[in-house]
């Protein structure tokens, strides 16, 4: 089993709720036979679909999370990304596949990081078309 990014499998979870393209890393996953087991760390940490815009940053190896209407959603981060890591330990799964330029599943993401923290090796993709509509 291979955690994935919900919106890499066409699930309507991005920040602006527009449905990406099935990459063809995922296709080929799904060629293999191998089960997918999708999670959105931002909605599994609370916030809705659609929702502002976000703004990571680290300090300290500590994230900060505040959205473009200045809130700090950094619980809701943290959350959901403890929630996914819960996910992988459940299905025992040792590797994911997630969407690039996203604070939760981005190559420098909250969720990557834990994930890789926690042995759990994380490929980070680009979505074809990033977003359609």
């Amino acid at each position: 089993m291979i955690l994935v990014s919900a919106c890499l499998v066409g699930v309507r979870c991005r920040y602006d709720a527009r449905r990406c393209e099935i990459p063809e890393e995922v296709r080929n996953v799904l060629k293999e036979g191998l089960c997918l087991v999708p999670v959105c760390p931002e909605q599994l940490g609370g916030l809705p679909t659609p929702r502002p815009k976000n703004d990571l940053t680290w300090r300290r190896a500590k994230p900060t999370v505040i959205n473009e209407e200045g809130r700090d959603v950094t619980p809701e981060f943290l959350s959901g990304a403890e929630e996914t890591l819960r996910i992988a330990r459940l299905v025992g799964v040792k590797r994911a596949i997630f969407k690039s330029r996203s604070p939760s599943c981005g190559e420098d993401g909250v969720t990557t990081r834990l994930l890789r923290e926690e042995g759990i090796e994380v490929t980070v993709i680009n979505a074809p078309g990033e977003g359609i509509g």
